[in-house]
């Protein structure tokens, strides 16, 4: 039985984003000044970003217009596909059915894009020469040099060293699209610098290479800060995949009743996820929202609800999110997008107002789940795609144990073919599965910053 695919005609990409912001019941926390603890504006933004993406930060408009020039690049893979995986039915042999939205067919191989064209056509347009971010497996750190290539701006990657050592054609894609790529933590700047004196032998983190990449854009007029997940801005971009896959399944006359993805910043989950929570909210889905995240770096499950900085050497504002804590350095796990310790405010707030579900996958348990969908289906997932997939397998399992039919849907948030390295030491036996430690993350918590 073959798996089927439902598209979208190519003039069917949205026109608009959607900002769930216009329809939560209860309004977000502000986001604090870390000098003063006041609600930041838009001037202390500024030296960071460009007014319109400060502007897309703080709407409350329900529908945000997608440029003109955005939706062209958009038009080389989107709509992306939707599959029904009827070949992974079989082989779970189960009464479910299982549909997964595939985000691998962009030019850098993943839902990165979707909100890079947009960043890099904003700053373009405002005059931005040099972008600098940071980035954990690969994914958007090559997105982001794309996207900066094809708007002619110059961009700075700082990779956390783990993955830079890890994943060498991740950093090979993003120098053929002419990034300039840096281990992080490096010597290049003071916070980096910092962290090197006190921890020589760090594997480094996403809170470390954050730090590095805002004090270059701080220091330089010329160029502007990006980040690939978090901020409101970034995860707005990103519900084109929930607002394509709506239609895709009505296409396929089906409603899921359960919707998964991976979760490690929360752009991937927002994106496929908002959407939904919009018809949740107006009474037209009842299907349960869940996060998935690692076990190893489990910010919505073992966090706490709390402000905190976004970066390590507390450069950032401060933001009221699920975190780990600023100093919390993850276990060097292959799924590198997923070793943030915090959780974008956005869906930190929906998780409080009970409106969607966390569930951990461990390590080995989602490398099983990549290889058994791969052999299903015929695509190689990205390591953070597969606790998405771990988490809908597990699903189909228990329908199955329960003689229920039941519809899943999840973002296979991008593909695995500059992963390999990472299946090759899973296939010889050589991972392992971590659980962090309470004692360390109470640790970490320990130095929140006190807001009342």
């Amino acid at each position: 039985m073959e798996s089927i695919q439902y598209n979208l005609p190519q003039n069917r990409i949205p026109l608009a984003w959607y900002n769930i912001v216009a329809d939560l019941p209860k309004p977000m926390a502000p986001v604090l000044h870390p000098g003063t603890l006041q609600p930041i504006g838009p001037e202390d933004l500024a030296p960071l970003f460009p007014m319109s993406l400060i502007q897309q930060e703080v709407s409350r408009e329900r529908e945000i217009e997608i440029p003109g020039p955005v939706r062209q690049v958009y038009a080389q893979w989107r709509p992306a596909p939707l599959f029904r995986a009827r070949r992974l039915e079989k082989a779970l042999d189960t009464p479910a059915k299982i549909y997964y939205k595939y985000e691998g067919v962009s030019p850098a191989g993943s839902h990165k894009p979707n909100t890079a064209v947009p960043q890099a056509y904003y700053n373009k347009i405002e005059g931005t020469k040099r972008l600098s971010t940071e980035t954990g497996a690969g994914q958007w750190g090559s997105s982001l040099a794309m996207a900066c290539a094809f708007f002619g701006i110059e961009c700075k990657v700082y990779m956390v060293r783990v993955s830079y050592d890890q994943k060498p054609y991740r950093r090979a894609l993003m120098e053929a699209y002419g990034a300039s790529v840096t281990s992080s933590p490096s010597i290049e700047t003071e916070s980096g610098r910092a962290i090197l004196a006190e921890h020589p032998d760090t594997n480094g983190s996403l809170g470390i290479a954050i730090s590095e990449a805002v004090e270059v854009a701080a220091k330089d007029p010329n160029t502007k800060y990006a980040l690939g997940s978090v901020l409101n801005h970034v995860l707005l971009h990103q519900t084109v995949i929930g607002l394509e896959t709506i239609e895709q399944m009505a296409l396929a006359g089906d409603e899921p009743d359960v919707i998964l993805a991976c979760a490690g910043g929360g752009s991937n989950f927002a994106g496929l996820a908002m959407p939904y929570l919009g018809r949740k909210l107006k009474g037209q889905s009842q299907a349960r929202v869940v996060a998935v995240e690692p076990s190893a770096c489990p910010s919505l499950t073992k966090g706490h609800f709390a402000y905190d900085f976004g970066d390590t050497a507390h450069l950032t504002p401060l933001m009221r999110m699920h975190t780990l804590g600023s100093t919390f350095i993850p276990p060097g796990i292959h799924a590198g997008g997923l070793r943030y310790h915090g959780m974008a405010p956005l869906v930190s707030h929906v998780m409080d107002l009970g409106l969607v579900e966390a569930t951990t996958v461990q390590q080995l348990d989602a490398f099983a789940a990549g290889i058994q969908f791969a052999r299903a289906e015929g695509i190689i997932p990205a390591p953070e795609a597969n606790h998405a997939v771990a988490a809908a397998i597990r699903e189909a399992l228990q329908a199955k144990e329960e003689g229920k039919e039941r519809t899943i849907l999840f973002v296979l948030s991008g593909h695995g073919h500059f992963d390999m390295q990472s299946y090759i030491a899973y296939q010889a036996g050589k991972l392992e599965n971590y659980e962090y430690p309470a004692e360390e993350i109470a640790m970490a918590l320990a130095g929140l910053p006190s807001v009342s």
